[in-house]
């Protein structure tokens, strides 16, 4: 079955042709960092605005890429939530439009469930059952899974996710949105050892996470050592970047330690933008073989959001026989666990 995938959830505009047989077939992705850049964070009505003007022209290039005409899709596969209600539409709107034109089904998939799902794409995909980190955006999940649309909440974030957690560091330090590549580029250069942060919820029981004390650690650090500009210099910057970013890894680490103990699973698979973050993926690796575990990733082009994964996600469930009808519904919150399991 071959399906398009739309992805408009947030900033970034991502558009895939997937293949159940023949797997990826083409994908481009169009990103508005520099467009929110100047504002430290994504400004609503400008992103979808920059959907509408981008999405026609991904879509018609991709098509073009992979070879395909519109009599050869199958499916139409688009984001239907969570995130911002009117990027949600834009690519909604289109999709649903496209499949009515070409007459073939269409299905609003679930964007962390295309997330958790990205790992398939690669050569050595992780087979259920799995342990699930999801950290993306304002997401940061601990998710039991047993197949596709079988899925347990085990913990999650009672305030800021730890992608948020990042980017307001970052803002903290000066450095540009957003804040998560930039503090661990920062944090190459810090000192072990000079600082050290807390990390937040390991002494508790429990998969939960909470990231807004160690924010405000980190903000007081800076305070304590800004200098007449209202920084601290760049080798203090770079410790404080350095004790962050290893706060927030040594507390996913064992959360996610704790969570295949607590399940007995042997497979970990993290998913969405912080989890193209090196140390998270070393560190967990190093942790995981102690219990004879292993953890599973998707490439760095699709830890962000892009349409590839909401192409393999919406071809496995329009595969199965689901579709939506003509309405068009968006879900800016939408619990993962309430999808149904194919």
């Amino acid at each position: 079955m071959r399906v398009l995938g739309i992805e408009t959830s947030c900033d970034e505009t991502g558009i895939a042709l997937y293949d159940t047989e023949r797997g990826l077939l083409a994908h481009e992705l169009y990103s508005q960092i520099a467009l929110h850049a100047e504002y430290g964070g994504v400004v609503p009505e400008l992103a979808s605005r920059d959907h509408v003007r981008k999405i026609l022209p991904l879509i018609r290039g991709v098509m073009a890429r992979a070879q395909v005409a519109p009599e050869q899709i199958e499916g139409v596969a688009y984001t239907a939530g969570p995130g911002l209600v009117g990027a949600l539409m834009v690519g909604a709107s289109v999709g649903r439009s496209l499949a009515y034109a070409w007459g073939v089904p269409a299905i609003g998939v679930h964007h962390m469930e295309g997330h958790l799902l990205a790992p398939m794409l690669e050569n050595n995909p992780p087979e259920f059952p799995f342990v699930a980190l999801l950290v993306s955006g304002g997401h940061t999940q601990l998710v039991k899974v047993d197949g596709i649309g079988r899925y347990q909440l085990l913990g999650e974030s009672l305030d800021d996710a730890a992608g948020e957690a990042f980017d307001k560091a970052a803002k903290m330090l000066d450095l540009d949105y957003p804040g998560g590549p930039h503090i661990a580029r920062l944090a190459q250069s810090g000192r072990p050892g000079r600082f050290t942060f807390p990390r937040p919820m390991i002494d508790r029981p429990g998969l939960d996470f909470s990231f807004s004390g160690l924010k405000t650690y980190t903000l007081n650090t800076v305070a304590e050592h800004k200098q007449t500009d209202g920084l601290p210099d760049e080798q203090t910057s770079a410790d404080i970047a350095h004790a962050f970013e290893e706060a927030v890894v040594s507390t996913l680490v064992i959360k996610c330690r704790r969570a295949l103990e607590a399940t007995g699973f042997e497979r970990l698979v993290i998913a969405g933008g912080v989890s193209a973050n090196q140390r998270l993926r070393s560190e967990l690796e190093k942790a995981l073989a102690k219990i004879g575990a292993g953890v599973f990733y998707a490439r760095h082009e699709f830890c962000t959001d892009n349409g590839a994964m909401i192409a393999y996600a919406g071809a496995q469930r329009l595969a199965a026989g689901q579709s939506e009808g003509l309405p068009i519904n968006v879900r800016p919150r939408w619990p993962l666990d309430s999808l149904p399991p194919l």
